[in-house]
C-alpha cells in the first residue's frame, strides 16, 4: 500500500490526518471529557501534542505497524475525531483504538467508524483478531464494542494509571472467524 488508504461510509470518511485538522484537534481534544475518556491523551492538549499525533501517525503508516485515520463528515470533510489500528504483526492482530469530538456522541459516528475499521483490519490486512480496551467508567466505548460483534474478554484490575488514579480496563476481542457485518 503506497497511498494511505481512504475508507467510506454512509455518513463518514476514514483518511489520513493533516496539519489542516491540528485547530479543530486541539479544540476538540482539549475538552477534558474527551481526554478523561480515552487511556493515552493528555490534558491540557496543545498543538505540540496534535503534531507528535500526526508524526506517529504517518511513522505507523510508513512501518506498516499503526494505522491512524482522520473521522471526517462526508458532506463537508470536517474533522471530527480519531481511530486506529496498531499492529502487532507477530501475533496478526491489532488494538482498535477511538475518540470523537463531543458534538458528535450518541449519534452512532464511531460505531459506523469502527465498523468500516474492522472491515479494513479483518478483509484488507487480513488480521486474525482485533482487541479494544476501554476505561470501565466509559460505558459508551462498550456499547460501541458490542454493537460491532466484539466480546467481552476481561477486566484488568487498576491497570492504568489516568490523571493520577489508578483505573480498571475492560478489554473485547473479535476473532475473524467471527467477523460479520453489523447492523
Amino acid at each position: 500500500m503506497e497511498q494511505f488508504p481512504s475508507l467510506e461510509t454512509e455518513r463518514l470518511i476514514l483518511d489520513q490526518i493533516t496539519t489542516a485538522d491540528i485547530p479543530s484537534i486541539v479544540i476538540y481534544a482539549g475538552n477534558k471529557k474527551i481526554t478523561d475518556n480515552t487511556r493515552t491523551m493528555p490534558h491540557p492538549y496543545f498543538a505540540e501534542d496534535a503534531i507528535a499525533w500526526i508524526n506517529m501517525a504517518n511513522q505507523g503508516f510508513r512501518n506498516k505497524d499503526n494505522y491512524i485515520f482522520a473521522m471526517r463528515n462526508n458532506h463537508d470533510n470536517s474533522f471530527m475525531g480519531g481511530i486506529g489500528l496498531t499492529l502487532e504483526s507477530e501475533h496478526n492482530r491489532a488494538e482498535i483504538g477511538y475518540w470523537i469530538a463531543e458534538p458528535f456522541w450518541n449519534k452512532g459516528f464511531t460505531s459506523e467508524a469502527v465498523k468500516a475499521l474492522l472491515k479494513f483490519g479483518f478483509e484488507h490486512l487480513q488480521l486474525n483478531k482485533i482487541v479494544a480496551a476501554y476505561i470501565s467508567t466509559n460505558i459508551a466505548s462498550g456499547k460501541i464494542m458490542i454493537k460491532n460483534g466484539m466480546t467481552k474478554e476481561g477486566e484488568f484490575k487498576n491497570h492504568d494509571i489516568k490523571n493520577g488514579e489508578y483505573v480498571t480496563l475492560v478489554h473485547y476481542g473479535l476473532l475473524k472467524k467471527n467477523y460479520g457485518p453489523q447492523d
